[in-house]
Parts: structure tokens; sequence; C-alpha cells
């Protein structure tokens, strides 16, 4: 993003705030807390990259994903690398999807609902609140009237759509099931972007987990984070936060980073981190704060993702298009099911590396198996979930004994799925393969998977039972705040982005109210 004429502060100035993290935690905090006259700095790890620079080739473009070695152990090992962590101003914004359902009411009741998970101590609708005022600013597009929830508006129509999405919304039909098009934040009309400028709407977004050359995608490069820039918000990119400074009483005074090879310290009277569900609480175990309760790094969720693939005789060339251009929230809370909460149904199309490397892990292809399959990927279309997630103090973050090229210790993640997760997965696997054989496929494959990095940080009223309280403030640090998906205490069965910027605006505006 272009930072030329930004305003610049000294490292011994004490700024109001610096934030940790320029992605959908990180950048709409920045921004509101600039708009209101705050001084603020933000850190971001990765480098800044113009929009020029990304590219559809799959094996360049991961020059936009955290590359740096995490390590993944338990009976459902996490996939990092191109998947899950951005790298650079825009953080997960940068290579992320752009699906944007809005979270279901039940999913932030689930513990009242079925006495299993954690409930979020956050008003419902005070949370939509932000969410509709997210959608507005950075450009969601979706259907009208939208079945799950009738009065909900959009700005624009949704995405066009692709093949799979047209035999997904084929084989629901035919079951009975209700699907639509998708909401996602992909503009579909021409757009002025406040201090950023013209975004061109387009109808080819299937490299869209590579990067967006053109603006129709939103990351907080191109949103919150040039009006951040435009009131005076310093943004230093190449900044890796490795040490955390405080006084006598214990509150935070100073941010340590690496920036080049050189350590800096800049001074501050708050400090926000949002660097996601991996990288904030490998922070705070390294400096050891904000751990009284020992919650830090517990609880690791990771929504089921599980997809089913079909092979039909035409062509369906699911690279073209928007990958995600159809969803069904039938099954957020389907019947007769012994499993608590649910999952989202969405089309999928993919490119060929992505197709490829999810074949080996998630189907453990090999050798001529492997060939065949990819031979029929033109014939192909996906189906996949996003589903609830159960908390389980066994599925935990901590840090090993290797360090990474900050000298940091590397976090170690281990995730197992537990009965409800197993039994979501069992359940759309039924599901889906029906909805894919009622389309016209020939033959279907199971691939197994999970995705995001949520909770290892979480809200809770209790301060034995998290480490912020439902303002995002830590529990031991009166002026430390964490604002990403690691304060999620469940789940939900809705991507994280959308939530985790309505969560930040919310977040920035509790800072407000107690400066």
């Amino acid at each position: 993003m272009n930072l030329t004429g930004m305003r610049t502060y000294d490292l011994d100035e004490v700024v109001d705030v610096v934030v940790v993290g320029t992605g959908a935690g990180g950048a709409p905090l920045l921004s509101r807390l600039a708009e209101r006259g705050l001084r603020v700095v933000a850190l971001e790890a990765g480098p800044n990259l113009e929009m020029d620079q990304f590219t559809p080739d799959e094996r360049e473009a991961t020059r936009i994903n955290w590359m740096s070695d995490r390590f993944s152990g338990g009976d459902a090992p996490t996939a990092f690398g191109p998947n899950n962590s951005g790298w650079g101003i825009g953080g997960g914004t940068l290579h992320w999807g752009a699906f944007t359902p809005r979270p279901d009411r039940r999913d932030l009741a689930l513990r009242t609902e079925t006495g299993e998970g954690r409930d979020w101590p956050v008003d419902y609708d005070e949370l939509i609140g932000y969410i509709t005022e997210v959608e507005r600013t950075i450009g969601v597009s979706g259907p009208m009237p939208y079945p799950w929830d009738p009065q909900r508006e959009y700005l624009d129509r949704p995405p066009r759509r692709n093949a799979p999405a047209d035999l997904v919304l084929q084989g629901c039909e035919r079951l009975g099931i209700t699907a639509t098009d998708s909401p996602a934040a992909i503009i579909t009309s021409d757009r002025e972007q406040p201090h950023h400028g013209p975004r061109k709407a387009s109808i080819d977004v299937g490299s869209i987990h590579q990067g967006d050359r053109f603006g129709y995608k939103a990351t907080t490069a191109i949103t919150y984070l040039p009006v951040a820039v435009a009131h005076s918000a310093e943004i230093r990119p190449d900044s890796m936060v490795h040490g955390i400074e405080q006084d006598a009483s214990g509150s935070v005074t100073a941010v340590v980073y690496l920036r080049g090879g050189v350590e800096y310290r800049q001074r501050c009277a708050a400090l926000v981190l949002a660097g996601g569900g991996v990288e904030t609480p490998r922070l705070l175990l390294n400096t050891g704060l904000a751990n009284s309760s020992g919650q830090v790094g517990r609880n690791f969720l990771a929504h089921g993702a599980v997809q089913v693939w079909g092979r039909f005789d035409e062509s369906i060339r699911g690279y073209r298009g928007y990958p995600s251009a159809a969803i069904t929230e039938d099954f957020v809370r389907p019947d007769g099911v012994d499993f608590a909460g649910g999952y989202l149904i969405q089309s999928l199309g993919v490119m060929p590396l992505t197709y490829a490397t999810s074949l080996v892990r998630g189907g453990s292809l090999w050798g001529r198996e492997l060939m065949d399959a990819l031979d029929a990927w033109q014939f192909s279309a996906g189906i996949g979930i996003n589903g609830e997630c159960l908390p389980s103090e066994g599925n935990r973050l901590v840090l090993s004994q290797e360090t990474d090229e900050w000298g940091i210790p590397r976090a170690e993640i281990s995730f197992s799925p537990g009965p409800n997760e197993q039994a979501i997965d069992e359940h759309a696997i039924g599901v889906m393969t029906r909805i894919l054989e009622a389309a016209g496929a020939r033959e279907t494959r199971v691939l197994a998977r999970t995705a995001h990095t949520i909770g290892t940080c979480r809200m809770s009223v209790d301060p034995a039972d998290g480490v912020v309280d439902a303002e995002g403030r830590s529990h031991d640090i009166p002026n430390l705040w964490i604002c990403d998906n690691s304060t999620f205490p469940s789940a939900l069965s809705a991507n994280p982005g959308l939530t985790q910027m309505a969560l930040s605006l919310r977040t920035a505006d509790r800072m407000l109210a107690a400066i």
C-alpha cells in the first residue's frame, strides 16, 4: 500500500497505542483509533507489498503467506505454510477467500443451548451492528433476500456463479435443500474506496487466495489501513515483535521488535496484540505475560473443513470464477443429530497446485493414483463445510525448543478432533456426497481438512477461564488488549474474518470509552 507521506513517531515518544498486526484484527481498530485522534503505531512482521506484486502463480504467491516453520501434531495436524496466516501489510486478508457469512445467533450461546463449549460474553445484536458497518465499509456483496435472514441487506449483487456453484445449487434443489449465492467481500460494481482510490469489479476471481492486483477483493490494505494512515497512524513493515516491557506496577510501557536485524523499542501507553491465533499466544508465552489463568495457548480451535469432490462427465474448469459462490446454512442446526452446533456448506473451485496438495494431504494419494486424480481435475467440482469446534485443553499451542530466524521459539500446535467434531464430519460427508450425486457426479472422493487458527487466548467473564474479558482487555494487565481470533470462545459455524473485523471495531470503541 502507499505509505508515502505517512506521519512517523519517534521511538522515545510515548504513543497512545501500539498495534501488533495489520490484518482483520488490527486494521479496523487502528483506523478507528486514528480517526478519533489517537497517536497510533502498527507493527507488521511482513513487508509492504504493492498490488502489482501479487500474482496468480501459486508457486510465487507464497510471498503473502507466513512461511516460517510451525510444528503441527495431534491426530489431525493443522496445515500451515500457504494456509491460515498472511505475511505483509494486510495480514491474512491478503490471501483470505473473502467468504463472509455472518455468525449464527445460536453459536454465541452454544453452552446455554447444548451444555457444550463456551458461550460468548458478547451481545449478538451489538455484534451484528458492527458486522453491518464492516460490510458497508469493505464492500460485501450478497443475495437478497437471504433465505436464513430475510431482513438482511447487501450493497450489491453477489459474485457471478461458477460451474461448481451451479452444480451444487442444482444438487441442493433436487434434494430440497435451501441454497443460494454466497455473501463475499468481493465488489461486483466499481467502487471508490476512501483514501485508497478506485476499485474495479471483477468476474474472474479464481486466484483470489494468491492475492488481488485490482482491488475487487476487500483487504485491510485497501480499506481500513489507508484511512488509518490518512489520520496520522504510522505503519512499520518488516517489524517482528519479540518483547514487551513493563513498569513496576505491571503495566506495559514499550514494545521491543526486530527490523533489518536491528532491535528497536517503541514506548506506548497501551498495547494491542492482533497477530492471530498462533503469533499472539506465541508472543505471550515467550514473554510470560497475561497468563495467570494458564489459558494462553490452550483450547486451540480449528474449523471442521472436510471436503467432498465429485467427478463429472462435462468439463468444469473450477479454477474460473469465485471459488465459493454457493452456500447453504440449512445444517447450522440440523435435526435429529447427536452433536452440538452444526456447519454451513459452500461450493468449491480450486487452483491446480492447491488441489494437488489437498489430494496428498487430505486424501493420502500418491503415485499413479494421484496422477489419475489430477488428470480428472478439470472435470471435478467440490463442496466443503465450515463446522463448529468445541474447546479442549488437549488442543493447544506451546513453545518448541527450536528457535526461528528472529531467535523466538517456534510454535508447536497439537490438534485432535473430538467426538463432536467427528460426528459433524460424518454427517456432513453424507450430505455433501448426496448433493454431488444429485448433481450428476460419477464418483466422489472425501478429503480430510481443517481450517483457521482460533481460540488460544479466549475471552471470558471468569478470569480463571480465559485470557481477556469480553472487551478484549487482559484480565492481568489493564493496558494490554488482544484483538484477533485467538479470543474466540468457540469456533462458530461461520468463517472468522467478518466477525473478527466487527470485534476489532467493538474493542476500539471500548478502548476509546475507557480513555
